[in-house]
C-alpha cells in the first residue's frame, strides 16, 4: 500500500477502538485501524453471539488460543475476542473500574501519569452510567452505557445468593464502582437490555462516518516494519498475501496475548526468547511476556434441588461480593460470585460460586511457540504457586462454602458436588486444589508492562525504540482489582486523547 498513515493502530478491541475513535476527532490526522477478525458495521448485521450479553461468546469469534493455569493442571482453552470490539465484544460485560489504590501504586512504580487522581476523568468520561451518573466519581454522557441488575430481574439464584450474603453479616453495596465501597451488590454491566456495549458500538459507530477513519478488517499483523530503531508500519496478511502498510507512528492494541507476540516476532522482546526462534534482536526488553499477570479463581460447584431454575438463556453473572481477606494490606483484594448456571453438558443442573483473588503475587510467562506469525503463543500462569496467593485464595473458598450452607441459597441446593465434600477440606487439600484446579478469570495483563524497569514508558512509547506504542491490558504493570475491561478501555481513553491532544510532541504525530 504506498499510502502513508499518519497513525497506525494495530488490533481493534477494549483500548484500540477507542484511540482509533479518539485520535480520529483531529480532522487532519489519518487514522488506519487494523483488525484480525470481522468488522459488523452495524448491529442489525452484528451476530447473536455478540449482541448476547447474558453469555459470552466462546467460540465463534475467538482466536483459538490454550494456556496452562497450573503448574499441575493440563492445557485448556484461553478466550479472546477476534473481531472489532475484541474482547469487549465477547465478555460478561463487568465493568468494574478497580481499586484507586491500584493506579495510585502504578504512579508509585515510575508512571506518575496513572495517578488514580488523572485516570478517574477518563473512567468518567468512557461511561455513560444509568443508575448513578450524578454522582462526581462517575460520568454520565459517555460512548459505554452501564447499568446494575434491579432486585426484580435477578435470578433466582441471584437473590438467594445476595440474602445468603445479608445473613454472613456483609453490607450491601449499591455501586461497586464508588471508589470507597464494598460489600455485595449488583454488578455493573456494560449492557442496555440483552445488548452487549461493546467499543465497536459504542465508539466505533459514531466514528465510522469519518473520512480520515479506515477500519480495514480480516487483516493479521505479522510483525512491525523498521528502519533503524525507528517504526515505519506493520506488515500485514489478507486475503493470503503479504504486504507492507506505512505509517509515521505504530500504536499495538492488539491486546495482552497478541500485542507481546507481535513485539517478539519484530525483535523486541527478552535476548534469549528471540534467539531461539531465529529473530534477530532489535531491541532487547527482559520484561516482554515475563511478568503475566491474571486473577486465579476457583469455584464450588452445587447440584440444584429445582433444575427448573436454571436457564441458559438468563444473564450468567449479575452480582458480586468484594471484600478484604483477614490481615491483608491490599483493600478488596477478594470476590465471591455466583454463575446462574454452570455448563456440565446435557441439560442444565448445576450453578457454581466463585471464589477469586483479586490482587496477585505471582506471575506467570508468555512464549513464542514459533516465529510463524500464526502460531498461538505459549501461556503458563503458575497460579497460587506464590503462597501469599495460595493462603488468600484458600480463605476465599471457605468463606464461598458458607454460602452454599447459608439460607436461602442452602435451600436450593440439593447436593455440593464440587470440592467433594467427603474429603477433609483442610487449608493444605484446598491448597492443593488451589495449585491443581485454579483457572483464569480471563484477565491477562502486564505482558508489556510499563515503567522504568518495564519495556514502555508511562505513555506506552517502547524503549529505545521510536514511533512505536503499546496501549492495551498488556501496559498495566499489576493486574487491577477488578475485571479488566473497563481498564482497558481506560487505557485506550488516555492514549486516545495523548494522540489527539499531544500527539506531535509525544508520539511524533
Amino acid at each position: 500500500m504506498e499510502e502513508q498513515f499518519d497513525l497506525i493502530v494495530v488490533g481493534a478491541g477494549s483500548a484500540g477502538a477507542v484511540i482509533a475513535a479518539r485520535a480520529s476527532e483531529d480532522p487532519r490526522r489519518s487514522v488506519l485501524l487494523v483488525e484480525a477478525g470481522p468488522d459488523y458495521p452495524d448491529t442489525a448485521q452484528t451476530p447473536f453471539d455478540l449482541v448476547n450479553s447474558h453469555n459470552n461468546s466462546y467460540t465463534d469469534h475467538d482466536w483459538g488460543h490454550s494456556y496452562q493455569p497450573t503448574a499441575l493442571g493440563r492445557s485448556v482453552p484461553f478466550p479472546r475476542g477476534r473481531v472489532t470490539g475484541g474482547s469487549s465484544a465477547v465478555n460478561t460485560t463487568i465493568a468494574l473500574r478497580g481499586m484507586p489504590e491500584d493506579y495510585d501504586g502504578w504512579a508509585a512504580a515510575g508512571n506518575p501519569e496513572w495517578a488514580w487522581e488523572k485516570v478517574l476523568p477518563a473512567f468518567k468520561r468512557l461511561e455513560r452510567d444509568l443508575d448513578f451518573g450524578d454522582r462526581p466519581y462517575h460520568g454520565d454522557a459517555g460512548p459505554i452505557s452501564i447499568r446494575r441488575y434491579a432486585w426484580d430481574e435477578l435470578t433466582p439464584v441471584h437473590q438467594a445468593w445476595l440474602e445468603a450474603s445479608d445473613a454472613l453479616g456483609y453490607p450491601r453495596c449499591e455501586d461497586a464502582n464508588d471508589p470507597d465501597s464494598w460489600g455485595s451488590g449488583p454488578h455493573p454491566m456494560n449492557k442496555v437490555g440483552r445488548l452487549r456495549i461493546s467499543t465497536a458500538i459504542g465508539y466505533l459507530s459514531a466514528a465510522r462516518a469519518r473520512p480520515n477513519l479506515r477500519i480495514m478488517a480480516g487483516t493479521h499483523t505479522r510483525r512491525v516494519v523498521f528502519e533503524g530503531t525507528r517504526a515505519v508500519g506493520v506488515e500485514v496478511e489478507r486475503d493470503g498475501q503479504v504486504e507492507t502498510i506505512r505509517g509515521r507512528a505504530i500504536v499495538l492494541s492488539a491486546g495482552a496475548i497478541q500485542s507481546p507476540a507481535i513485539l517478539m516476532r519484530s525483535g523486541a522482546g527478552p535476548r534469549a526468547e528471540l534467539e531461539r526462534h531465529g529473530i534477530e534482536v532489535l531491541r532487547d526488553l527482559p520484561a516482554v511476556g515475563t511478568r503475566l499477570s491474571d486473577h486465579p479463581a476457583l469455584a464450588v460447584v452445587c447440584r440444584a434441588r429445582d433444575a427448573s431454575l436454571l436457564d441458559a438463556d438468563q444473564p450468567i453473572v449479575q452480582t458480586i461480593l468484594r471484600y478484604t481477606a483477614p490481615g491483608s494490606e491490599y483493600r478488596n483484594d477478594l470476590q465471591i460470585e455466583a454463575f446462574s448456571f454452570s455448563p456440565r453438558g446435557g441439560p442444565l443442573t448445576h450453578f457454581a460460586v466463585a471464589a477469586v483473588l483479586e490482587q496477585v503475587h505471582g506471575t506467570g510467562t508468555l512464549r513464542l511457540a514459533s516465529a510463524d506469525p500464526h502460531a498461538s503463543p505459549v501461556i503458563e500462569q503458575h497460579f497460587c504457586e506464590d503462597e501469599r496467593d495460595r493462603s488468600r485464595l484458600v480463605g476465599c473458598l471457605r468463606d464461598t462454602l458458607a454460602f452454599i450452607r447459608t439460607e436461602p441459597l442452602a435451600g436450593l441446593i440439593a447436593e455440593q458436588t464440587f470440592p467433594d465434600p467427603r474429603r477433609a477440606l483442610s487449608d493444605e487439600s484446598l491448597g492443593d486444589l488451589c495449585l491443581r484446579l485454579s483457572a483464569s478469570g480471563f484477565h491477562p495483563c502486564a505482558t508489556v508492562p510499563m515503567g522504568p524497569d518495564g519495556a514502555v514508558d508511562q505513555y506506552g512509547r517502547v524503549h529505545g525504540l521510536e514511533g512505536l506504542m503499546v496501549a492495551d491490558a498488556s501496559i498495566m504493570p499489576t493486574v487491577t482489582r477488578a475485571n479488566t475491561n473497563l481498564t482497558s478501555i481506560m487505557i485506550g481513553e488516555m492514549v486516545g486523547e495523548w494522540a489527539r491532544t499531544r500527539g506531535s510532541k509525544l508520539y511524533g504525530l
